[in-house]
């Protein structure tokens, strides 16, 4: 089991936009064969910093979804809401 750490940076003015997005995105995970779990965090010192902490069954089932088309469509809605380009770091348990 691994868990995926993504870090994202959101654009002034669109944090309830990245919220429904990210709600929306979470939930197609769910079907993933090998995602587990999924949990958002937000920053309390910045509001416009956000986490997903993601349990996965393999490394080889997250990189399966990471490069998907499914996952690149769903990333490029997130495109105009970002500041900087998510940042992905693989935690071992």
């Amino acid at each position: 089991m691994i868990y995926v750490l993504i870090e994202r940076r959101i654009a002034e003015g669109m944090a309830t936009t990245y919220d429904e997005s990210a709600r929306d995105m979470l939930q197609q995970t769910y079907a993933v064969p090998g995602f587990i779990s999924g949990e958002a965090y937000e920053d309390m010192a910045d509001n416009h910093h956000r986490f997903l902490l993601c349990k996965w069954r393999t490394s080889r089932d997250w990189q399966k979804w990471l490069h998907s088309a499914e996952r690149a469509e769903l990333i490029n809605r997130f495109a105009p809401i970002l500041q900087e380009p998510e940042k992905i770091t693989l935690l071992a348990v």
